[in-house]
């Protein structure tokens, strides 16, 4: 299905496919994947979403994405779907309720095809954390697809699916995405509402939709976005058209290009493709600025320690007493908590919940916790002083292309540096987007990162669409993917 969302949307208003038939071709495609891009499947559900969604056009009463077949990653409650987030410690986990994210894609008629593999409780740069097996890239199956919303962008590059929900703690929609060469977008922290989405960092993780295109991730950011009384940091905000700035002009667009974001830390192969893609924009009228962001160099050092912090208290909820893995024998309640949670934590998430419990611990917390509050703060800092003299912000996503699976596993650290321009922006809660800018090393996919001011999103996707009309990047796909 290298379709767009936008497409077959136009077919199903004209009554040229239906809902069922999309339902059940890409039901078809990823029962014959060997990606792994998907933990669980129900045929019987989605084919029920599906007839809902035709007898809703045959009542007058679709959405402008009713009956689009995604994929939704699981880390979204979804009554009645199995809901894992990767790990065996929520192997059987029947959610009793829906996320707001998978509310709202009932209510635009969206049609779920199943639950996306993705990295242990989103903690992975890689999508081989998890407890189901490595994703695999479909643009070479030997590499990684990124993470942790790895699942979601195999499956659309790979064209089982037109679109997929991911989550974004410190990268996970937009690394995946420039490695699977789709277009995926992070929004301003609370504009999509974290209820029911189970939960790594609560103050950096965010929901967001991945698709082809960027007017795709538009047209479903307008049914996942808004205010949620449910969640505590959702952000009372009018409603917004995402798809109202789509085709405006770059004439006079200030791109910020941060000194050293393409110096020596990023491979010549990903430089390329950026900077072709940055003279792109120039072309269509945007003028290059060079900034400064001289906190970014501690984004990565700050990062691993709120996040790990915050898995630490998030986590300890899972100790088998109320739901999720419990150990079959043990001797009394402390040897219970402590063989189900070793049991059902994979080892990158106990390293976390340990890294975590050590920088919070007393003698520690001023030394490690707090000074990375500090530099969190001059990180958001650094980005409104730049927004000043721009209006948005390019560079790599990620150092490399996508790596071989296997390669990084050994070296935990080698692999969180990949994160080294993707973490800053949620420690400052801004809303970025990554989208295909070109091709490096063994023809894999690079992605070009576009980071906006706060409520910038519209900003952001109309100098992606306008770098997708002039570019064909996007539509590419790779050969005998799924």
């Amino acid at each position: 299905m290298s379709a767009t969302v936008a497409s077959l949307a136009a077919d199903l208003a004209a009554g040229k496919a239906s809902a069922l038939e999309l339902a059940t071709d890409a039901l078809a495609r990823a029962q014959a994947s060997t990606l792994n891009a998907f933990i669980t499947l129900d045929a019987e559900r989605t084919l029920a979403e599906a007839r809902a969604a035709d007898a809703s056009r045959a009542a007058g009463k679709a959405g402008p994405i009713t009956g689009i077949p995604f994929a939704q990653k699981d880390i979204f409650c979804a009554e009645g779907w199995r809901t894992t987030a990767g790990s065996k410690m929520l192997g059987d986990f029947i959610a009793p309720y829906d996320a707001t994210v998978v509310a709202r894609g009932k209510t635009a008629g969206l049609v779920t095809i199943g639950r996306a593999n993705m990295d242990e409780f989103a903690m992975g740069s890689s999508n081989e954390n998890s407890a189901f097996g490595a994703v695999k890239n479909p643009w070479d199956t030997t590499r990684v697809p990124g993470g942790s919303s790895g699942g979601s962008a195999a499956a659309v590059a790979a064209g089982i699916v037109p679109a997929a929900t991911g989550t974004d703690t410190g990268g996970s929609i937009r690394q995946p995405a420039s490695f699977c060469g789709i277009t995926g977008i992070k929004p301003t922290y609370g504009v999509v509402s974290r209820y029911g989405m189970i939960a790594y960092a609560s103050s950096l993780d965010q929901g967001g939709p991945m698709a082809r295109t960027a007017q795709d991730c538009a047209l479903l950011l307008n049914a996942m976005a808004g205010f949620d009384e449910r969640d505590a940091t959702s952000l009372q905000r009018e409603p917004e058209d995402y798809t109202r700035d789509l085709e405006k002009p770059l004439d006079g667009l200030r791109v910020g290009v941060p000194r050293g974001w393409l110096g020596d830390g990023v491979s010549a192969d990903v430089r390329a493709a950026v900077e072709s893609g940055l003279a792109q924009l120039e072309k269509l009228g945007a003028k290059r600025v060079e900034i400064d962001l001289p906190y970014s160099q501690y984004a990565i050092a700050a990062y691993y320690v709120i996040a790990p912090a915050e898995a630490s208290s998030n986590l300890s909820r899972y100790d088998g007493v109320r739901y999720g893995h419990r150990a079959a024998e043990y001797k009394d309640l402390a040897d219970m908590y402590a063989k189900s949670r070793a049991e059902g934590f994979g080892p990158e998430v106990r390293r976390r919940i340990l890294v975590g419990t050590y920088v919070l611990s007393a003698g520690y917390y001023d030394a490690y916790y707090l000074k990375a509050q500090q530099v969190r703060r001059k990180v958001a800092e650094d980005f409104a002083a730049a927004f000043k003299v721009c209006d948005v912000i390019a560079g790599p996503v990620a150092p490399t292309v996508a790596y071989k699976l296997g390669e990084k596993t050994a070296d935990p650290v080698q692999m969180y540096l990949g994160d080294v321009y993707t973490t800053l922006v949620n420690l400052a809660g801004l809303p970025a987007l990554s989208a295909p800018c070109g091709f490096g090393e063994g023809g894999m996919p690079v992605g070009l990162h576009l980071v906006g001011n706060y409520f910038a999103e519209a900003r952001l996707l109309n100098v992606a669409h306008r770098l997708q009309q002039v570019t064909d990047h996007h539509l590419k796909a790779p050969g005998g993917a799924a």
